[in-house]
Order: C-alpha cells, then sequence, then structure tokens
C-alpha cells in the first residue's frame, strides 16, 4: 500500500524567497521496529535525513515532471535508522518547479505557480513493529518549518550556504491543497553521484584570476574543504572553457549566475551543494580565504544511474577521444531529461536534440526507464490537436509542432522499441504517435504539409540556400508516418488509412521536391534524409546517392545542421561511399568532428565551430560546449565502422547483422553493445595480408556476417574470419 496518499502536502508558513526551508516532525518509538519504510515527494527538489543520516543516495529528488499532471514520489526502506527518539527532516528548494530565470521566467505564469507556498513537501513513514502493529507518521500541520543555513539554491544561479547561520525559531507547518493524486511512484533511475575527479590543476589567468581545472567538462558540482574567519564570504564561479588568451569565460552562461557562495564560520568544513547542479570544466575562485591547494576540490559528476551497455575502440586516438566525448555529452545532459546543455539558462529537454540522439543513447546506456519517463511527459504536454511543445517538460514557450522536434513523438519510442524489443513503449506512445502524425494530416493541402514554426536545419553551414523548411516537414511527415505505419501492424491495428495517406504524400514529394530521379533541394541535408528515411525506389536511391557524394566531393566537408547530422553518414557509407564517410567522419579541420578534438573538446559543442580557429568563440549568446546533438556520430561508428546493426524485421538485437566497413586510417575498430540479451560485439583488425574479424553473438540470437566476398548465417557463439 502506498501511505503517501494519508499525508497532506506541507510548506512554510513565511515567503522565503530561494531559501532553503527545513521540515520537521519528532516522534518516540517504544518497540521492536520490524521494517520502515519512508515515502516522500516534494513540489521542488528534497533531501531527507532521519537521525541526522541522510535518506537515500538520490539527487535532485524527486525529479523532473510535467507539474500540471503528475510529481513522482521516492520510497526508502530505513528500517536501520530508527531508534528510540527520532526526528525526520526534509530540506526543500525551489529546484525545476520554480525557475525565476532565464528561459523559464515565464514558468510560475503558465503553470499557475506564482507564490513561495507552491514549493512543498509531502511524505509518510509506515513503521511495522514486531508484535505485527503498525504506525503510519504522516507530514501534516503537527510538523514544524524552519530557515536552514541554505540561503539561496536556484538551479541556474547556484548555492548561498551560511555556516554560522543559526536555526532557532521554528513555526507550525501550513498545509497546502495540492492535489494528492497526481502523486505516482517513480518511472526512472534516479540521479546519483557517480563519478569523482580530483583538481588537476590550479594557476593564475592572465587577468590575475585563481582557477583551477578539472580537465574535463561535466556536469554536478564541486566538493571542496575550506578554512576561513567567521562571517568570511568566499565563493566559486563555474565556468566551461578559458577564451583565446586564457581567461575566465562567462560570456555563454547567458543569465545563469553558476555560483557557490560560502560564507565561513571559522573552522574548516567541507561542502558541497545539494539543490542544484552546474556545468563545467572550471572553477574561478573570489576572496578564498586560505591558500588554494588542489587536493581541497573534487568534481562530483551527476547523471541518471542508467547502466553502461556501449564501448567503441579503434586505432586512431582522436576518434577515441570523440567517442568518449559523446559519452561525456551524454552524461551530462541526462541528468533525469534528456537537455540540450547543463551549463547556461536553458537546460531543457530539447525534443529535437533528443530524437537524433535517441539511438546512439540507446546503445551506450540503457535508456529504457529513462526515455519511457520522458515520453510519459510528451504525452501529457501534447496539444488536443496532435502538436508538441519544442521542450518537454513543458514550459509553455511558442506553439510547437516543428518538424523534427515533435517527431521526437514517433521517432525515440520507435527506437527504444528498436533496440530493446519493448513492445510496451508502443503500446504506451501509440496515441501520442498517432496524434502527431494527425496533425501533420490536418494541416496539409493535396498531400503536402506546409506552414507553421519550425527551426528547419538548425545551425546548417549551408548559408544562404539551406534546406528549406517544406523540404523538411515533409520529409519527417513521411518518415514519421512510415514508422506509425508499422508500429499500428505490430501492435495488430488496421494501418490502412495512414498507407493511403503515406501514398499521397509521398506523390506530393515527389512533384514538388524530386526531378530526373534527384532532388531538387541541392544540399546534403536534403539527401540524407531522403536516402536513410526509405521512401526512394532503388533507381532513386542510386541517383540520390551520387548526388549527396558529389554535394560532399565538391566543398570537401559536411554541411549539415542538428536534421541532416544523423543521417549523413549512413546515407554515403550505406550507399557504396564508405570512403567518403569516413573522410567526413576523420577530418581535423573546420567543418569536422576532430576540429573540436583538436580544440580540445570533452564533450560534443554545440556549433561546429563554437571556438573558431583564431581563438574567438563563435557566439556569446547561443554557445554551449556541452551540446550533444552532433554525438550522434558515435551510431554510425557502432553500426557502420563497427558494424553491430539490429535486423530491420527483428527488434531488440533479437537477430543481428554484422557488416563491419573497414578502413586502414583506424587499423581496428572493437566495440560492443549488451543488449537485453547479452554482449553482441564486433572486431577488425587489419594486417599486412588481409583483415582478420571476430563476432560474438549472445546466446539465444542469431546473426548475419556478411563480409567482402561472404555472407553466412551464424548461431550463438564467437566467431572469427580472415579475409
Amino acid at each position: 500500500m502506498d501511505h503517501i496518499y494519508e499525508a497532506k502536502w506541507i510548506t512554510t508558513p513565511v515567503a522565503c524567497d530561494e531559501a532553503v526551508y527545513a521540515l520537521e516532525k519528532t516522534f518516540a518509538i517504544d518497540k521492536q521496529v520490524r521494517r520502515a519504510t519512508l515515502q516522500a515527494s516534494a513540489l521542488g527538489v528534497y533531501v531527507v535525513e532521519i537521525g541526522g543520516v541522510r535518506v537515500g543516495d538520490q539527487i535532485l529528488s524527486p525529479g523532473w515532471t510535467d507539474y500540471r499532471f503528475r510529481v513522482q514520489y521516492q520510497t526508502y526502506d530505513v528500517t536501520d535508522l530508527l531508534g528510540a527518539d527520532n526526528c525526520i527532516r526534509a530540506r526543500v528548494a525551489r529546484g525545476w518547479r520554480m525557475h525565476r530565470s532565464g528561459w523559464q521566467a515565464n514558468y510560475g505564469e503558465q503553470k499557475g505557480l506564482t507564490t513561495d507556498s507552491d514549493t512543498a513537501f509531502v511524505a509518510a513513514l509506515f513503521i511495522e513493529y514486531a508484535d505485527g502493529s503498525t504506525q503510519t507518521i504522516p507530514t501534516d500541520a503537527s510538523w514544524l518549518c524552519r530557515e536552514t543555513g541554505t540561503r539561496m539554491a536556484n538551479m541556474y544561479n547556484g548555492e548561498t550556504f551560511d555556516a554560522t547561520f543559526c536555526e532557532t525559531f521554528a513555526r507550525p507547518a501550513l498545509e497546502t491543497d495540492f492535489p494528492m493524486d497526481l502523486l505516482t511512484a517513480q518511472q526512472n533511475e534516479p540521479v546519483r553521484e557517480q563519478i569523482r575527479i580530483p583538481a588537476s590543476r590550479v594557476f593564475t589567468t592572465p587577468q590575475g584570476d585563481t582557477v583551477i581545472d578539472f580537465g574535463q567538462n561535466l556536469t554536478g558540482y564541486v566538493e571542496f574543504s575550506v578554512c576561513g574567519e567567521k562571517g568570511h564570504k568566499a565563493s566559486i564561479r563555474c565556468f566551461e572553457v578559458l577564451d583565446k588568451d586564457g581567461n575566465v569565460y562567462v560570456e555563454n552562461l547567458r543569465a545563469a549566475q553558476t555560483t557557490i557562495t560560502y560564507y565561513c564560520d571559522g573552522t574548516r568544513r567541507t561542502f558541497k551543494p545539494e539543490f542544484t547542479f552546474y556545468g563545467f570544466q572550471y572553477l574561478c575562485l573570489h576572496d578564498w580565504p586560505e591558500d588554494v591547494k588542489a587536493e581541497n576540490f573534487t568534481a562530483i559528476v551527476l547523471f541518471s544511474d542508467m547502466k553502461r551497455t556501449g564501448w567503441f575502440e579503434c586505432g586512431d586516438k582522436d576518434v577515441n577521444r570523440l567517442f568518449e566525448n559523446v559519452v561525456w555529452g551524454q552524461r551530462g545532459n541526462f541528468v533525469d531529461v534528456p537537455t540540450d546543455c547543463p551549463q547556461r539558462d536553458e537546460r531543457l529537454g530539447w525534443t529535437g536534440d533528443a530524437q537524433v540522439f535517441a539511438r546512439t543513447a540507446s546503445y551506450i546506456y540503457d535508456v529504457r526507464k529513462f526515455f519511457k519517463k520522458w515520453l510519459r511527459d510528451l504525452t501529457h504536454g501534447q496539444y488536443a490537436d496532435g502538436r508538441v511543445e519544442h521542450v518537454i517538460p513543458a514550459i509553455g514557450w511558442r506553439s510547437g509542432g516543428a518538424c523534427g522536434w515533435s517527431d521526437a513523438a514517433v521517432i525515440c519510442p520507435w527506437e527504444i522499441y528498436r533496440t530493446y524489443g519493448d513492445r510496451e513503449v508502443l503500446v504506451e506512445q501509440y496515441a501520442s504517435m498517432r496524434s502527431w502524425v494527425d496533425f501533420m494530416r490536418a494541416h496539409s493541402t493535396d498531400g503536402l504539409w506546409l506552414g507553421g514554426d519550425h527551426f528547419a536545419d538548425w545551425l546548417n553551414l549551408d548559408g544562404d540556400t539551406p534546406t528549406s523548411k517544406p523540404y523538411l516537414q515533409n520529409a519527417y511527415f513521411l518518415y514519421s508516418t512510415s514508422i506509425l505505419i508499422r508500429t499500428g501492424k505490430l501492435l495488430g491495428i488496421d494501418m490502412t488509412e495512414y498507407e493511403n495517406c503515406f501514398a499521397d504524400t509521398l506523390a506530393a514529394f515527389r512533384a514538388r521536391f524530386m526531378a530526373d530521379g534527384k532532388i531538387t533541394e541541392n544540399t546534403q541535408t536534403a539527401c540524407a534524409e531522403a536516402l536513410v528515411f526509405g521512401f526512394l525506389n532503388e533507381a532513386e536511391q542510386k541517383s540520390v546517392a551520387a548526388q549527396l557524394a558529389q554535394l560532399v566531393s565538391e566543398c570537401g566537408h559536411l554541411k549539415t545542421g542538428f536534421l541532416g547530422t544523423p543521417y549523413l553518414l549512413h546515407a554515403l557509407s550505406d550507399n557504396g561511399y564508405e570512403t567518403l564517410a569516413y573522410d567526413l567522419l576523420l577530418r581535423h579541420e573546420f567543418p569536422g568532428w576532430l576540429y573540436s578534438v583538436d580544440n580540445g573538446a570533452t564533450t560534443i559543442w554545440e556549433h561546429w565551430d563554437s571556438r573558431n580557429p583564431d581563438g574567438t568563440m563563435w557566439d556569446a549568446g547561443m554557445n554551449s560546449f556541452n551540446h550533444y546533438a552532433y554525438g550522434s556520430v558515435a551510431q554510425w561508428m557502432f553500426e557502420c565502422a563497427a558494424g553491430i546493426r539490429h535486423d530491420e524485421q527483428d527488434a531488440g538485437f533479437a537477430h543481428i547483422v554484422f557488416k563491419p566497413l573497414t578502413d586502414k586510417r583506424l587499423g581496428y575498430v572493437k566495440a560492443s553493445i549488451e543488449t537485453v540479451h547479452g554482449a553482441a560485439a564486433s572486431e577488425w583488425r587489419l594486417t599486412d595480408g588481409g583483415c582478420t574479424y571476430t563476432f560474438t553473438v549472445p546466446a539465444g540470437c542469431t546473426a548475419t556476417v556478411i563480409l567482402p566476398g561472404k555472407t553466412e548465417e551464424i548461431g550463438a557463439g564467437t566467431y572469427t574470419y580472415t579475409i
């Protein structure tokens, strides 16, 4: 039984602004406890303790959901924390719910969250005694409320802690009438502290700032030890990069202050924030009260507690660094929701970024629960006409309905199904998938969807002749409709209506966007999407592939943005141009993936040239150095360079296709994906006499091996070929 429903939401009776308050209850026990369970949640984020011991190791609980529809709660076994005299104490901060700056400045107004009392806590402690009796201790008006030493906690601006603050006065808590039926058990993995990174160096910038470098762009916070005179104010500014002269650069953080402020109390203390997170590699110290020593600072990396499942390695150290950058980009942006970036005043669940990276994400980590939780919020935020907001959880920004962004409603559940063979996600999301396709149908004329609010091929390099919005709209219209048709058939639904829609749109698409078997929009993105989305016939496929190869060869580099990049290398290598695909992967000059590696990147950049060749920045207003969308190239590394693919007709890697594409510039590639059946692995090594291939098929699975001059069907086991 979920005893949390017996409790009441409680909050502070006085406005606390951004200070953190504590809610507490003392009680005595005079019996032997057999088992004790605590269920808790908050409007905001909370930390709960019993007897001064933190309950659980989750960070930023209860997580971020669309609070109009649900708030998750957590369940903890606290049997070992109870004694004769006890105190439950929860500290509550605004968290994601009460942003008041940056992109979410209007969040409170949009959701009706306009007063400080909207931050609240709810919990129930259920005790089972050895004699068979039970007791429930719920939150209610009998609890007390106090201010705490955390004087400010803000997701964007950081945290201020006053070690001299004395909690001397308590008031009765105030019950609030937030609906209890919005509470739901936690669906996804919690956020936890995952990795600890010691400071790699301390240095002074040319402008005289004391800076600490951790050598890795990361998401989390810093734990530090400090001793200063009572009342001394020390502060830390977290930031991502140095400017071209080696000085602190914070302009790309926009309105986010990303600061830790600490008031010393005269004794040495160890501190770390609890109610916020930062995207950073560097710390800038201000008014530090003692000599700065690297050993006093440790970066703590946060991300959702997903299981690692995918690994890749090759003979090129820069490509290996690129892959690690992709992994770090996923870690940094999979903090309960798939955010676009973790550092500036944004950190939102952009749908376009999520859909282009979904399959890549599913290879590197097990993201089933992560995406299913987020997709439920996508459904909640979907308008009655089928439009999907640009960011999920929804914040009411613009009108939604952008091609390539709203298509996350269809593409993300499909990719989760493809990787894990999980039909449940299709069952849960089918209505949402169909609703988005129906929106496109309802706004189409003579088979084509035109008009609307779109981002197009975001951040492309096509200059004055980018891929047009009408082209992208209808390419995605066809792609999402084709996925919906396959989904419906898997679920036993008659899809004739949508098959007819697809045929009508395809005919109209060909009439408007194709001539002589080629794409009239002569861009890399237009060709790549047509080739990968699967709506060309054999002759068109060959012609458009040659068109794409010519476009790439003529300029010598990629020009694609967010919507074209995930498909570019696949479109080339799947159609006989694998050497050209490798040329793009291995390009060190701008624009290319290894350009950022050569410039010290440890995550994926938002722009191909976030930092210009002369060391200056692309722009101050929109320039994240941890933005995972272009990291979708790791999908090509797994599927093409290593050659591990799931059969199109058999989801979940039940049948694997091993078809690696070798290139002498790499020398070797080895990769593995921990599927739901076990590890699928591929390795190839070039030798003087040819190439040696080794493949591993998990138990219960089959595979097709496709090598130069050889195709073979194999079962579970490990196989080696020399060609």
